[in-house]
């Protein structure tokens, strides 16, 4: 590459760094705390959780990775939900057991997936629909749909992933729930198909191979994935619900708006000469028919 187009490149890059100034300070002090978070599980031996840095360090790498692979343009607001999903995810839930302690915490990730989800489903859509090249013209409609059932796929895949996970290194990453009643067609007397209701359960106690019983002391039944995992996809459901709305209605007023902007990745188009840095096409530019 000629020296003139590389100090181009790089000018481009340094106003890059200075457009996301916030992004960029938010991305540093996340990642310093995961070095920090890093050191101490190296030296209390606890290799299961450095490996959980590593992995969060990489992960913190992606969205300016795909920024630069894709030439697209991720909003600030989006790239910092992304940064701290992420470290809520894995350094919060994971190393310091916010799974556990708050009772919400995996709620409100999975809510906040489902959103983020549906947003990078809707932009994917909402740039072929603007590219000259592809014959791809959705009605806002069809548009939050597709973002809809792209949000919703992503959260199955996921649930997807759990289950393998636990079923073959048994890490629970479905989360069991304490219930006090249960319906179950397996205590049917006949063997039929009839449930029968058991209220008021108090505690399970296991009865292992030698005969040995060990009570749990959960106060109730233990319901092992199946509640967590519907929830997890019931709020992702939500998210998805929501900013597919949120799209609809920015199509349909032809960009109005700065909220779903902040949202929605743009397309950037590259000169051909590489005369200057790429610019970002306008979300509102171009008209989608209805």
């Amino acid at each position: 590459m000629p020296k003139r187009e590389k100090k181009k490149l790089k000018g481009h890059e340094w106003r890059h760094i200075e457009n996301k100034k916030l992004v960029y300070t938010v991305y540093f002090v996340l990642r310093l705390s995961v070095v920090l978070m890093l050191v101490a599980q190296f030296f209390n031996q606890n290799y299961e959780n450095v490996l959980l840095c590593v992995l969060t360090l990489v992960l913190f790498m992606l969205p300016s990775a795909f920024e630069r692979r894709l030439h697209i343009d991720l909003p600030d607001t989006l790239e910092i939900i992304i940064l701290l999903f992420i470290y809520a995810a894995e350094i919060l839930g994971e190393i310091q057991s916010y799974y556990t302690h708050y009772q919400g915490w995996d709620t409100m990730l999975h809510t906040m997936n489902g959103f983020l989800c549906a947003a990078i489903g809707f932009a994917l859509v909402d740039i072929l629909n603007r590219e000259e090249k592809v014959s791809l013209h959705l009605s806002p409609f069809f548009m939050a749909v597709t973002a809809f059932c792209f949000s919703m796929t992503i959260g199955v895949l996921w649930e997807f992933f759990e289950f393998a996970m636990d079923q073959f290194l048994l890490f629970d990453m479905q989360k069991d729930t304490v219930v006090s009643a249960i319906s179950t067609v397996n205590l049917d007397p006949s063997g039929g198909t009839t449930a029968v209701v058991v209220q008021g359960i108090r505690d399970v106690i296991l009865v292992l191979e030698d005969g040995t019983q060990m009570p749990l002391g959960l106060g109730g039944y233990l319901d092992v994935g199946i509640i967590d995992t519907m929830k997890d996809l019931f709020v992702n459901f939500i998210g998805a619900v929501v900013f597919s709305a949120i799209g609809y209605f920015y199509v349909k007023g032809r960009g109005k708006g700065n909220f779903a902007t902040r949202f929605i990745p743009r397309f950037q188009r590259r000169p051909a000469a590489q005369a200057g840095p790429p610019q970002p096409q306008d979300a509102s530019a171009g008209e989608t028919p209805e």
